[in-house]
Formats: C-alpha cells, structure tokens, sequence
C-alpha cells in the first residue's frame, strides 16, 4: 500500500481521532493536588521556566480549582480566587488546539458568575491575549513582567 492510504499517527489529530469529549469539573484542592501539580509543573515550571517560589502560592487554598479531562486523563487546570481573579490556566502540550482551554475558562466563568462574581479578572500571557479576548475579556493595562514574561491585565463584565 501506498504512504498515502495511512494516517500519520505521530499528529495530534490523527491520534485525537476517537478522542473522548473534553470535560470540566471543579476539582478539590487536596484531592486533586497531585494532578493539578503535575500539569501546572509540566507548563508553567518545565515548559516556561517559572520559579516554583512564585508557581506556588498561599492562593491556592481558597481558590476553586477546576480541571480538564480527555476521558479520565487530567489535562488542563485553571483557579478561580474569592475576588473573581481567574489564573494558573493551563493545558498540557500534546492537548493545545483542541478547544480544552475553552472548556475551561467557560467552566471558570460559569462558576464566578454562580458565585455572583459579575467580573472577572486575570493576568494573561501577552501571547494568550487573542483567546482571552475571544472569551469577552478586554485589555485594561500596560505590558509588564510576571515571572520574566510578559502579561498584561485583563478584565471581563461589569
């Protein structure tokens, strides 16, 4: 047979083919830790080159911690804190373009406005600014340095 009769195995949409449908729930903090570890570490401190002096923080007790599953595998998480700052949003590599950050940050805004949070906030990566936009967060601030990348503040309803 011909190389053209095959799929390429090696691309994440042909391995995606019979993917399960992507799900978000609200994660427990103790519970889930060890996930919501093992992806923030791989993307934020692995992949990024964030200290994890400053990936870790006393936030994370009183956040509401959400995660993303593709079947029973955990692979994005976000945090939504008490004053409706959303952060730490994050996906695993192999699983980027698939709508999972989407997902997510529907999960996150749905949540905050249950919670009567009318706005929500974040810090985003300069270069996450198009997708956050996308989602109706608007731009509020000038460009600075967070962890050495640039971000800039952003903010949605009310």
């Amino acid at each position: 047979m011909g190389a053209a009769c095959c799929v390429n195995w090696s691309s994440k949409g042909a391995w995606g083919l019979p993917m399960n449908k992507i799900h978000v729930r609200v994660a427990d903090w103790q519970k889930d830790n060890a996930e919501i570890r093992r992806i923030r570490e791989a993307v934020f401190i692995a992949e990024q080159s964030v200290p994890p002096e400053l990936e870790w923080d006393a936030d994370d007790d009183s956040a509401v911690h959400f995660l993303a599953f593709e079947g029973d595998f955990p692979i994005g998480t976000a945090r939504l804190l008490p004053d409706g700052h959303v952060g730490r949003v994050s996906v695993l590599k192999d699983w980027r373009g698939l709508k999972v950050g989407d997902a997510l940050m529907r999960a996150v805004i749905d949540e905050a406005e249950k919670r009567g949070l009318k706005q929500q906030m974040l810090s985003a990566q300069v270069q996450a600014t198009a997708f956050y936009e996308r989602l109706g967060f608007s731009i509020v601030s000038e460009e600075f340095l967070e962890a050495g990348i640039p971000h800039v503040d952003m903010v949605r309803g009310a």
